[in-house]
């Protein structure tokens, strides 16, 4: 099978193991990543970015000149993608930038214009309701009409796009998987005595962007509500509401609880989340992120939950998006927005280790069944197959 994806998600090496997993079920399988030859993501990593080519046996990522090198649903690309598709003569064509992707609109038409026989996938993640106004609506309708297969990172995804008119063939899983060869239990005593961390201490982990809409501020109340338990509070990131949760922490009298670390190297992270006891994700579906087209954001699925079980560290997040679905029974779950409750669950894990320790275990299962690059790799391939046999 001959896999064309375009995303701008790969120019980042990490992301792309998915894919080589991809390349490597069959012998027979080739897979071409494109993304753009430069692109200037924003917020932390406020950076240009120019991805080398990359050739690994059956995968390989080639950069295309591009138009548009920051907004993930103006991204096109540039002529040589007319030689790349003739001499390719992909079986799959994926685009992974939304349903309202101009890339994906100039990807179908190059396709047909070239009578190619590829099937059309598209990746979304958007799981708000929202309204197109013209000319979004007839770009999407377009893009749908001319869709084989739907991959979603959540259920809402697909809803949304049946709601708009979606009628094939649709599957939800992540874009990106993760690495059991990084994220993997590992006792991390070193690294607690570094941060000041008593053995006996309960570590409860915040791993993310330090946003209102990640609920990190539900969290500090939470905490505040348990002072009769021996607790530290690790904060592994950044961002605007810094200098907020220094106030309020300080307001709550809990300063002197918290461990913060603003930047740390991808590969590094799976320490400090094994250096946890409990890691929480406690997002706030919110109507204050807008983008070019749709108002609102609610939790799209929450990667660092996978990375925290297949740590085997127990995770609790809120009902917010996809999270419960991404944790099953693997975790406990607790009403967005309600530090009590939230309370109540961390009080359960610090008060109950035996508890914590299944949690523990049946995330680092759930983890290793569902989430890894290679399990998302046959999912994947499993649905090309499928949308190829009809």
């Amino acid at each position: 099978m001959r896999i064309l994806i375009a995303s701008h998600s790969y120019i980042v090496d990490l992301n792309c193991e998915k894919l080589r997993q991809l390349a490597q079920l069959d012998p027979r399988n080739q897979v071409m990543v494109v993304v753009p030859q430069t692109w200037q993501p924003g917020g932390v990593q406020n950076r240009r970015i120019n991805a080398p080519p990359w050739q690994d046996g059956n995968f390989q990522r080639l950069p295309v000149a591009n138009l548009s090198n920051n907004n993930q649903a103006m991204l096109m690309f540039g002529w040589p993608m007319v030689s790349i598709l003739r001499q390719f003569q992909p079986d799959i064509i994926q685009v992974e930038q939304g349903a309202k992707s101009l890339a994906y609109a100039q990807l179908i038409t190059l396709s047909r214009l070239l009578r190619l026989k590829a099937k059309h996938c598209l990746f979304t993640w958007w799981n708000l309701p929202y309204e197109n106004k013209f000319p979004i609506n007839w770009l999407e309708r377009y893009n749908l009409a001319h869709t084989d297969g739907l991959i979603a990172g959540n259920q809402d995804g697909v809803d949304i796009l049946r709601d708009h008119g979606y009628r094939k063939s649709a599957i939800v899983m992540p874009q990106l998987g993760v690495d059991e060869t990084l994220f993997k239990p590992q006792p991390q005593q070193e690294l607690r005595s570094q941060l000041q961390i008593n053995p006996e201490q309960f570590v409860v982990g915040f791993v993310g962007r330090f946003v209102a809409e990640k609920g990190i501020l539900t969290l500090l109340d939470a905490m505040a509500g348990l002072l009769d338990q021996d607790w530290i509070l690790l904060l592994l990131g950044r961002g605007e509401l810094a200098a907020t949760i220094q106030t309020r922490a300080a307001e709550l009298g809990i300063s002197e609880r918290l461990r913060w670390v603003e930047s740390v190297p991808h590969d590094a992270v799976p320490d400090y989340i094994n250096a946890m006891n409990c890691l929480v994700l406690p997002s706030e579906t919110t109507q204050q992120v807008r983008t070019l087209t749709a108002v609102g954001w609610k939790e799209q699925f929450g990667h660092v939950l996978i990375e925290a079980m297949a740590c085997a560290v127990p995770v609790i997040g809120s009902d917010s998006g996809e999270i419960p679905h991404v944790i099953g029974e693997a975790g406990l779950i607790f009403p967005e927005g309600k530090a009590g409750e939230l309370g109540d669950r961390l009080r359960t894990l610090i008060t109950a280790p035996h508890t914590a320790k299944t949690l523990g275990q049946k995330g680092y299962h759930r983890a290793l069944t569902h989430y890894t690059n290679r399990a998302l790799a046959q999912k994947q391939w499993a649905f090309y197959e499928q949308i190829r046999g009809k």
